[in-house]
């Protein structure tokens, strides 16, 4: 009966059909489901597709997998994960080729107090047009895909790297959270563990929910000893996974709707908690990122380790937190009256796999309370796939990447016609 509920879309029908949707509106994304109103889009870290799905570590997103839409063949672009949040917010890494902190304007530059510091590389914030990296489908060499896939001797897996091969290309220094503000539409990104210390977010690379590299220095000694490079601050919170952050006019905030008060902890008076119970609802599209423990990621650096991922019982740990906070996230969701009152949709994704030498494919669910769900995709897709969604949806035009030939509107996992 399940097999016979869903809609299972041929890879040549459908992509047929896709590539016809968004041929003769390159700038201006078109899709067959209509509108949105609300996007909940939930990023967790690090994880192939195959080592979410049928896992039992995982129930409830299995679970959830068999009754709502999914895309098999959704792939990452590149690693590590700054790069590739930025490409789900504006279609382009922007020059960014590694996990590299932004420097924070205002005389902050890229401050960090840790007796170790982080501030190589440091990022300037994304305000002028610019030529991003190239992304190459396969890593053939240790250097390609930024050094980050371990080849260990083997040949290349096809696509280890990304789905398709992106040469350098100019970009518009935007993201999706300018646009939405040019239309008169709100977002947050709701980042679980911010300092709940001053000076908050601003300036912020790491941080365990109360101190952070910003913290006095006093916080770095321990039993009043010298500074240690094991810090007692558990990066739960970083910045690599905060994309919005990177960019200028965020930093900056000349436009309240356009800066650092809309990034917010999920805890606190104006956190996702909050706003998914409060009667003005939440904005029209969340980007919630739980932290570091509750993300898959594990591996969290910083003073007593902890959610490790050091062994096969301490990756099933970790892959059993984030199943229950996507659980907690998506039934918040659904009971808030944001998700009861127009189109609305949840989409589930993760950033990259866990470097191995694979195909770089990540699960990608979608809910929608306007069509009905269970929908299989086999057709092609990627993050810059997901962002011209979000901009069809939103009634926004195309950004960098988005607005490539290959970058497809996902009509068939978000109730569009199934063709």
């Amino acid at each position: 009966m399940k097999l016979m509920r869903k809609a299972l879309l041929t890879l040549a029908a459908t992509t047929l059909a896709a590539g016809t949707a968004g041929a003769g509106d390159k700038d201006h994304p078109k899709s067959d489901f209509g509108h949105l109103e609300h996007v909940f889009l939930i990023m967790m870290e690090n994880q192939t597709n195959t080592d979410i799905l049928n896992n039992p570590n995982a129930p409830f997103i299995n679970q959830y997998a068999a009754q709502v839409n999914q895309a098999t063949q959704y792939f990452a672009v590149g690693h590590p994960s700054a790069p590739n949040y930025l490409e789900i917010v504006g279609g382009s890494n922007f020059g960014l080729a590694n996990d590299y902190w932004p420097v924070w304007i205002n005389g902050f530059g890229c401050q960090d107090h840790a007796p170790s510091s982080g501030c190589g590389h440091a990022f300037t914030p994304i305000s002028v047009e610019g030529l991003d990296n190239p992304v190459v489908a396969t890593a053939n060499t240790s250097t390609d895909c930024n050094g980050q896939i371990s080849l260990g001797g083997n040949p290349p897996a096809a696509n280890n790297c990304a789905l398709r091969n992106y040469p350098a290309a100019p970009f518009t220094p935007q993201s999706i959270a300018d646009q939405l503000v040019a239309k008169g539409k709100s977002w947050k990104s709701y980042q679980e563990s911010l300092p709940a210390i001053v000076p908050g977010v601003f300036g912020v690379n790491y941080s365990d929910g109360e101190f952070s590299n910003l913290s006095p220095a006093s916080v770095f000694y321990v039993n009043g000893g010298p500074p240690t490079p094991a810090t007692n601050i558990q990066k739960l919170y970083a910045v690599k996974h905060n994309p919005f952050v990177y960019f200028e006019n965020v930093e900056s905030g000349d436009d309240a709707n356009l800066s650092l008060d809309q990034v917010v902890d999920f805890d606190g008076p104006n956190g996702l908690w909050a706003d998914l119970n409060s009667e003005d609802g939440t904005p029209n599209f969340s980007f919630i990122v739980p932290n570091q423990c509750h993300d898959m990621h594990g591996f969290v650096s910083g003073g007593t380790t902890i959610c490790s991922t050091n062994n096969s019982t301490a990756t099933n740990l970790t892959v059993q937190q984030g199943d229950a906070e996507v659980a907690k996230i998506v039934n918040g969701i659904k009971a808030s009256k944001s998700w009861r009152h127009g189109r609305n949709a949840i989409v589930l994704v993760w950033d990259e796999n866990d470097y191995s030498n694979a195909a770089n494919r990540v699960v990608f669910l979608v809910e929608t309370n306007y069509a009905a769900n269970g929908a299989v995709s086999s057709v092609p897709y990627d993050h810059f796939s997901l962002l011209r969604t979000l901009e069809a949806g939103f009634g926004l035009s195309c950004l960098n990447h988005a607005c490539d030939a290959t970058s497809l509107v996902m009509n068939d996992v978000f109730g569009g016609k199934a063709h």
